[in-house]
């Protein structure tokens, strides 16, 4: 493996983690080498806290000129499924990042880590025990008790070696006998009281298939695993600060090289869960559509909704890394992603919660194309052809019959702007005789204010969107909310499982909107802003030439900006 060496630290955001890294280099520590890891197991897919360490991984390598590492710690066999390792893949690369020809997998390892595991046993420092799981459970001990030795803890070398030796050769059946480390049934750390190192497990691999029924557990591959590739820097978690001791002692037995281990925060994340245990229950009891339901916090689920990696990556810069956990608000997420697609993202007419408005003095059979501006936010992008005929939809909500004072919209009498197009002003509404329901509006229109301006100043008070009627496509909208109403959906009462904190209102399907017809050929993935409305993107999945799905990104309103006092975007 040839890695760069860094003769100089670059500036950039500090964070005691970087600070440790530009330490190391400016010493020369690890021959001035840099290399990092992400190594996620691959019995599920990737979420928003994933992509802090994906970010944080790759990022120091990038900015130091060092290497990162993908490694799938691939070591129980029975959760672990081909779908995750490509799924995961497609997300490291889909947020910017690049392992070149460094994928690694702890499979690769195998006969490695079993030769590890028969150095430690030729030591007397592991040995092959006959109690059951339940019964170790027992023998362990709790916080404030010491475990107790196993019976099996003083067998001879001879004797586990033999044994462990057939445990691979298939003798025994699963969970009959493990491998235990030789350590401390007294430790104050639970992890280091005779941690098991191998279990039995007569269960395929997704790559290495039936050549193993014995797998490490994860504590016992992952520091070798850091070791074999000559990892520097293995940055995880705090919740594995407990197991580093473990990880050291492991690596101080077999004498092997050492990377030094540091622990940051983990990503919480308000109205979500960010536990892969309960993101795959979700899955399988269908509380969501799959890992990439846009409602999930998945990288996936992200992508299919229609965040950028832009967005992401610069969440999890303003985030920063630190030790403390804390709940980070779902907010500052949306803030992003609408600081990216304000500038990126063109600007089309939808009308979700059609009204029909008949313009009664235009001419019959009349249509005509006007200029719309594809972006304000990018004098590069040019305009538009919007077509405009006798007969327009507009949002439902945007007319009430009776208004309130503070209602500036469509209303019997009054006058709005159509934007691009003319003042309109209503004349009658037509409803339908059995239910009393609004059908249709009557409107006049003011040829001269053309392209929304009077010729004679005179002013309304509300700009509307709205899309003809003989032109406009038939679509289905998705309109996404947070997945749970509780802003911790971890926090719950006695007797209360998190699912009961789930959102009934996170997805409300609008199946007979209507889009603009410059959208016919949008692609699947390509991202908008429906004009009043929000930001929404083509589904990626159940949208398909000639029946167009769009979800809703992100609504326009932003709360973040506001209490950071930053006011709001422009939305065109």
């Amino acid at each position: 493996m040839e890695e760069q060496k860094n003769e100089q630290v670059p500036a950039g955001p500090n964070n005691f983690i970087r600070t440790i890294v530009a330490e190391d280099l400016k010493a020369g520590r690890n021959e001035g080498r840099l290399m990092t890891r992400f190594p996620p197991e691959p019995n599920g897919y990737l979420h928003i806290g994933h992509a802090k360490s994906i970010c944080l991984n790759f990022g120091l390598a990038q900015e130091f000129g060092g290497v990162c590492n993908l490694r799938f710690d691939d070591t129980n066999p029975t959760k672990e499924e081909q779908e995750y390792v490509d799924s995961i893949m497609e997300d490291v690369r889909w947020l910017g990042f690049d392992w070149e020809d460094r994928l690694y997998y702890a499979s690769d390892y195998f006969e490695q880590l079993y030769e590890f595991a028969v150095l430690l046993i030729k030591k007397g420092l592991a040995f092959v025990c006959d109690l059951t799981f339940e019964e170790m459970r027992e023998y362990r001990g709790t916080l404030t008790e010491p475990g107790r030795e196993s019976p099996y803890r003083n067998r001879s070398v001879e004797e586990n070696l033999d044994l462990f030796a057939r445990m691979r050769a298939g003798e025994f059946a699963d969970g009959s006998r493990t491998l235990r480390a030789k350590i401390d049934m007294s430790s104050g750390n639970i992890n280091m009281r005779d941690p098991v190192m191998y279990r039995i497990k007569k269960e395929s691999h997704h790559r290495t298939g039936d050549a193993w029924c014995i797998y490490p557990m994860y504590d016992y591959a992952h520091g070798q695993s850091d070791s074999i590739e000559g990892v520097t820097h293995s940055i995880c978690t705090t919740e594995y600060e407990d197991h580093r001791p473990l990880y050291d002692w492991y690596l101080d037995a077999l004498g092997i090289c050492h990377p030094r281990q540091y622990e940051f925060a983990r990503l919480n994340l308000s109205h979500t869960v960010l536990s892969k245990r309960k993101l795959l229950k979700l899955v399988q009891e269908g509380r969501v559509r799959g890992w990439n339901d846009p409602r999930m916090p998945t990288i996936a689920g992200f992508r299919r909704r229609g965040f950028t990696p832009a967005s992401i990556r610069n969440f999890c810069e303003r985030i920063g890394v630190a030790k403390r956990e804390s709940i980070v608000d779902l907010g500052l997420l949306e803030f992003c992603v609408r600081e990216d697609l304000n500038r990126a993202s063109p600007r089309v007419m939808a009308v979700l919660r059609p009204l029909k408005v008949v313009i009664t003095n235009y001419p019959e059979g009349q249509a005509e194309q006007l200029d719309a501006v594809n972006n304000p936010e990018d004098p590069d992008a040019g305009t538009r052809q919007v077509p405009f005929s006798r007969e327009l939809y507009i949002e439902s909500d945007d007319f009430m019959e009776d208004p309130p004072k503070q209602f500036f919209r469509l209303a019997p009498g009054r006058e709005v702007r159509l934007r691009y197009a003319y003042f309109v002003k209503c004349e009658e509404v037509i409803k339908n005789p059995e239910t009393g329901v609004i059908a249709e509006l009557r409107c006049t229109y003011d040829p001269a204010t053309r392209g929304g301006n009077a010729p004679d100043g005179r002013k309304v008070k509300a700009t509307l969107h709205w899309v003809a009627a003989d032109t406009a496509i038939q679509s289905e909208v998705r309109l996404y909310d947070t997945l749970f109403a509780a802003g911790n959906p971890n926090d719950t009462a006695e007797g209360q499982d998190f699912t009961d904190l789930l959102n009934p209102k996170s997805l409300e399907i609008i199946a007979d909107a209507r889009v603009e017809p410059s959208l016919a050929e949008a692609a699947p993935g390509s991202r908008f802003q429906f004009e009043r409305l929000g930001y929404f993107c083509v589904d990626t999945v159940d949208s398909v030439p000639g029946r167009l799905v769009f979800n809703r990104t992100v609504t326009l309103k932003d709360e973040w900006a506001k209490l950071q006092g930053k006011g709001r975007e422009k939305t065109g």
